[in-house]
């Protein structure tokens, strides 16, 4: 069992992220993390670095760039209990549509899923 989480460096990536070290440090499991870029980013190392330091026991997997493709399929390859996903605010309009790409995680997760705001 393990946790999944994708590597965003925009406020609700960050959100997701906190989250689901928070999730996998209660639940004492080990925590995946999809990086949607191919080269990781510049934040890669400072958060395997912060996993590190914090022991929360975790792998780093590539994406192929479809991060909720990448999520869904890590989460079943892994036999995820959950993914964390962040969700940015919305319209009132808005809010009746989901993000496609939450949406299809919602839809195709193996596991339950937890959605945060930042």
């Amino acid at each position: 069992m393990a946790i999944v989480v994708g590597l965003l460096s925009t406020a609700e990536g960050q959100a997701a992220l906190a989250a689901a070290k928070r999730e996998a440090q209660e639940r004492s499991v080990p925590l995946t993390v999809v990086v949607a870029r191919a080269d990781g980013g510049p934040e890669q190392q400072a958060v395997e670095d912060d996993l590190a330091a914090s022991g929360v026991t975790h792998s780093v997997v590539a994406g192929t760039g479809d991060l909720a493709e990448d999520l869904v399929r890590t989460a079943h390859d892994a036999g995820a209990e959950l993914i964390v996903v962040g969700l940015r605010r919305r319209s009132p309009v808005g809010k009746l549509i989901l993000g496609s790409g939450a949406q299809r995680i919602l839809l195709e997760a193996p596991c339950p899923v937890l959605a945060v705001k930042p």
